[in-house]
């Protein structure tokens, strides 16, 4: 089959590795006319890690990524109310990632050309329109500078794997609208520093009113032994600007945000210094989603990660749903000899899935743990006083929801 994805991020090259390892003719066009590591962290879950091992990247991945030993809950005074392993710490049969986008997406990229060759992979290739019919499907790109029509492709099959704005998904519902904004604003950096806790720790501190995210995406990235330290406050209602679709990814100054986290200087971080430290800028991201679609796919199109279930970024679950699209997508069109059954059976199971997940993030996800700490004990509390039964079955309901609760995981 021949196949067309519009969109070379992590969705996009993880599905032509997958589908070109079963046998498929793909060809891949992205948007950014030269893919750079930009971006900051992002984790890798183990339920994505046991397909991308599948795929033979296993290897690569552990010379990139920090292997993430523990998750870590504290409120804003720094006191620990949750902690467990993580990954095969906690007996996964496959690991947890912690690791830089851009450094990621960069090994997808050239693990691409490898296998497919640079003849199937188009940079500065902007999807602009299809048209399909019983036999096939032309996706039209265009140069975003010029506007003007670059290329067309013709195949059996187009992918939208273009993002949370994507076009292919605006061209199949275009009443939809803009994305849905949480009233959250995300600002992420990273900083050099000496490693904390575990040096292999995710820590999440605060609440959802005010949070902070921080675990290591690169090992000794010095000779001082300091680490490359990813962050992400969250504040609600951000900083207090106004804003608009065309500021999202907007660089702000970092003195803000140190007045928002001035008094957050623990004996295991001092978050102060890490922002004042922060050696790439510190972009702001309005937390959104989109409303699930009860269909992704469409005759001949259909769509894929964000494209298709854009989610708040909570319990590290993006790029890792993302890449459950692939495998269940790559194994619905080995089982079903018709597209058209393929494709159904690939909606009928994540959309479901990936549904459950948008639904329970807009909730907070495994991080309404973090108010419930708050609410009650907004001054600190007791070791006595931590309701851990409750917070172990917030916990584990969301790794089922999420599809990676330990057992279900091991069994395949």
């Amino acid at each position: 089959m021949k196949i067309i994805i519009a969109g070379g991020g992590i969705g996009g090259l993880v599905a032509a590795i997958s589908l070109h390892n079963a046998g498929h003719n793909v060809t891949v066009f992205e948007s950014t006319k030269e893919v750079k590591p930009l971006g900051v962290g992002i984790n890798l879950l183990p339920h994505c890690v046991c397909v991308l091992d599948n795929l033979g990247l296993l290897n690569d991945l552990k010379k990139l990524a920090v292997e993430t030993k523990e998750l870590v809950y504290a409120n804003k005074h720094g006191q620990f109310f949750w902690q467990e392993p993580r990954g095969m710490y906690a007996g996964y049969k496959w690991p947890q990632f912690s690791i830089h986008r851009g450094e990621f997406q960069i090994l997808l990229w050239n693990k691409a050309v490898e296998i497919l060759g640079d003849d199937c992979i188009y940079p500065g290739h902007h999807i602009s329109s299809f048209e399909q019919d019983e036999n096939s499907v032309t996706a039209h790109f265009i140069d975003k500078d010029s506007g003007e029509i670059i290329h067309s492709e013709t195949g059996d099959l187009l992918i939208g794997a273009d993002g949370i704005n994507s076009k292919i998904r605006r061209l199949l519902y275009p009443d939809e609208g803009p994305v849905v904004y949480s009233g959250n604003v995300l600002y992420r950096g990273t900083a050099v520093m000496k490693p904390f806790l575990t040096e292999a720790s995710m820590a999440m501190i605060g609440s959802m009113k005010q949070k902070m995210v921080v675990y290591p995406i690169k090992d000794a990235y010095d000779e001082n032994g300091n680490q490359l330290i990813n962050w992400v406050a969250n504040l609600k209602g951000g900083l207090g600007q106004t804003l608009t679709e065309q500021d999202w990814n907007r660089q702000v100054d970092k003195k803000q945000l140190l007045e928002k986290y001035a008094n957050w200087k623990f004996d295991w971080l001092d978050v102060p210094y890490m922002i004042e430290h922060s050696n790439s800028g510190i972009f702001e991201f309005p937390m959104s989603d989109r409303d699930p679609l009860n269909r992704w796919s469409f005759n001949r199109v259909t769509l894929l990660g964000d494209a298709a279930h854009p989610m708040y970024p909570i319990g590290s679950n993006g790029a890792s749903q993302a890449i459950l699209d692939v495998e269940e997508l790559t194994n619905a069109l080995n089982r079903f000899e018709r597209l058209s059954e393929a494709l159904e059976n690939y909606d009928k199971i994540r959309i479901e899935a990936t549904a459950k997940v948008v639904y329970q993030n807009r909730k907070k996800g495994p991080d309404i743990i973090m108010d419930l700490m708050e609410d009650r004990f907004p001054d600190g509390f007791s070791d006595n006083e931590i309701p851990r039964e409750e917070l172990e079955t917030l916990m584990e309901k969301y790794k089922k929801i999420a599809g990676f609760d330990k057992e279900t995981l091991n069994a395949k």
